[in-house]
């Protein structure tokens, strides 16, 4: 015969699953989560457990998790329907439950730092144009998909290593620029062709010393960009939808802010929550994010795709462009604790290609590196130069890929033939695309067990000409 169970308080529902009977200290708890006795729980967890356990007609016994207002509450619970043993729809005449155990204890108290980190991850999200910066807030690379801010990013583009603040207009600011990137964080500012209010975030990067590494510059928008005459113009002109052109913004916004939406649930600064809806709301972040790097994906397939595209000859130094694309990904590889080495200082390959391309070839090149290395390795970023062609190759100490793997890796949709590691299958397909518009070449060696280096070939300096890019 086994021992009855000891209960430190009890409670019973009826047949619709109100509660209308209860000890504390459940009552109180369904009061202050605004419910009454008698009525509806008001305890999420614990009113599914009772409609279950009353609908199946067995015995549960269940960890209910809930929050009161001032403390978390951690409680096992055994919900018996008043019929068991009658079978499934045997009978419906509600539920006792008995609180075996309850725990209540004070929510975790986020932290100064841990707080600021998720407002900078809903501004990365919400911002309509992303630039890195160096340490001395020159532009190294910017990048934006918002319609009023194409004649911004033609001039910082054509201008790469000047101060950002060259390029707006800081409300209420008479100082020489730029400021200390304090003063200038969060920012309002005016920028030249757009009839947007914006606000600059600038994100430092570098320890122990913030903004010795550079910073990230977000540019986030008051309101959304509507210009519903032209959309409609476009749309007469071209019965067919572009993704870089039409889509894009139309994307881009939306799925950005449930991705903030959901980043502010998940750090509980929208209120108390539950560790498995938390969770629920990390995954709806990571697909949005996942759906705006497909975005991003299906934007540059578009361009690379499209009849005519050419690269534009710039005479830039690849050794350059390597410690740049070390230099912006160095946070990401020191997170799995990974050694970036890159071209000593003083080293030069000069090279004709665009600079912008070969750098967002190499932004990709190195990140896969970074995604499929183990922890601890290192990433080899080396140069070399033979026949009026100037290389730059990326080394991993990762798997490795097979024969039939380094067939297929460049192939659309194919992701590097590899398990896990997420992403569209675009990257490299995109990157080889973008090498040959170059005049250039872009190739896999590699052997399983032992890595693999991906080499980007374009026109030296001293070969190159405006035909290598027709």
């Amino acid at each position: 015969m086994e021992a009855e169970q000891t209960y430190i308080a009890r409670a019973r529902t009826d047949a619709k699953d109100r509660l209308v009977a209860a000890d504390e200290p459940l009552a109180a708890l369904q009061r202050r989560c605004g419910g009454e006795i008698p009525g509806t729980i008001a305890i999420p967890e614990l009113r599914e457990q009772v409609r279950k356990a009353r609908r199946t007609n067995l015995r549960l016994g269940r960890t209910i998790h809930a929050y009161d207002g001032t403390d978390r509450i951690k409680a096992w619970m055994e919900i018996v329907p008043a019929d068991e043993g009658e079978g499934p729809g045997g009978g419906d005449s509600g539920c006792t439950i008995g609180i075996v155990t309850w725990q209540a204890s004070p929510p975790p108290v986020e932290r100064d730092d841990d707080a600021a980190a998720r407002r900078d991850a809903i501004d990365d999200a919400l911002a309509e144009l992303h630039a890195r910066l160096d340490p001395d807030q020159k532009v190294l690379t910017v990048h934006t998909e918002a319609e009023d801010l194409q004649p911004l990013l033609k001039r910082m583009s054509e201008n790469l290593g000047q101060v950002w603040t060259d390029f707006v207009s800081i409300e209420g600011s008479q100082h020489a620029q730029p400021l200390h990137w304090r003063l200038l964080d969060q920012a309002r500012v005016s920028i030249e062709g757009s009839p947007r209010n914006w606000t600059a975030r600038l994100i430092p990067l570098g320890a122990p010393n913030p903004g010795s590494q550079g910073f990230e510059l977000y540019l986030v928008a008051n309101r959304a960009w509507v210009r519903r005459e032209k959309r409609r113009d476009r749309r007469a002109e071209d019965n067919g939808a572009s993704i870089g052109r039409d889509l894009t913004p139309i994307l881009r916004q939306p799925i950005a802010r449930i991705v903030a939406n959901a980043e502010t649930i998940r750090s509980r600064l929208a209120g108390p929550l539950g560790d498995e809806y938390s969770d629920y709301a990390r995954d709806i972040v990571n697909a949005g994010q996942h759906l705006l790097s497909l975005v991003d994906d299906l934007t540059d397939l578009e361009v690379v795709e499209a009849d005519g595209f050419r690269a534009a000859p710039d005479e830039i130094d690849l050794a350059d462009v390597a410690q740049r694309a070390a230099g912006i990904l160095a946070v990401r590889a020191q997170e799995k604790s990974i050694d970036i080495a890159v071209p000593p200082a003083g080293a030069s390959q000069p090279a004709t290609a665009e600079f912008r391309r070969v750098l967002q070839v190499l932004l990709n090149l190195v990140g896969n590196a970074i995604r499929y290395s183990p922890e601890g390795s290192t990433i080899t970023i080396w140069l070399s130069q033979s026949n009026g062609r100037a290389s730059v190759a990326v080394s991993d100490e990762g798997p490795g890929l097979d024969a039939q793997s380094q067939r297929m890796v460049f192939d659309k949709f194919e992701r590097l033939g590899r398990s896990g590691g997420g992403g569209s299958g675009l990257g490299l397909y995109i990157s080889k695309r973008l090498a040959q518009a170059m005049g250039g070449d872009l190739s896999v060696e590699s052997t399983p067990g032992h890595g693999a280096t991906f080499t980007l070939t374009v026109p030296s300096g001293e070969a190159a000409t405006q035909r290598d890019f027709a």
